[in-house]
């Protein structure tokens, strides 16, 4: 059974930057792909970012492009994503989750293991 925990979450100034990270668990993780989903309240869950199994192709959400930035230690099973110059529209639980293949995916429907989330605050 795949487990995945994020942390790093918190409450930033606008402008600011986080960190998050998410270990993974009972699956070969180097053999797959990985994603950050977010989601607002009252909103749809929205793609941020993802990376295929060897970390070499990333695709990002146009709202995040040139500011956040998805790596992955396989060494560690672990998958990051750094986020500068939040802004307050960023604010959403944010979802780490592991794709059903080894190629970077963007739609939530290709991902059949997610973790509990890490909310994000930015205060304006």
């Amino acid at each position: 059974q795949v487990q995945l925990v994020e942390s790093g979450g918190g409450l930033v100034q606008a402008g600011g930057s986080l960190r998050l990270s998410c270990a993974a668990s009972g699956r070969t993780f180097n053999r797959y792909g990985m994603g950050w989903f977010r989601q607002a309240p009252g909103m749809e869950r929205e793609f941020v970012a993802t990376i295929n199994w060897s970390g070499t192709i990333t695709y990002y959400g146009d709202s995040v492009k040139g500011r956040f930035t998805i790596s992955r230690d396989n060494e560690k099973n672990m998958v990051f994503l750094q986020m500068n110059d939040l802004k307050p529209e960023n604010a959403a639980v944010y979802y780490c989750a592991m794709s059903k293949w080894a190629l970077a995916r963007t739609d939530s429907a290709e991902y059949d293991s997610w973790g509990q989330g890490t909310q994000v605050t930015v205060l304006s």
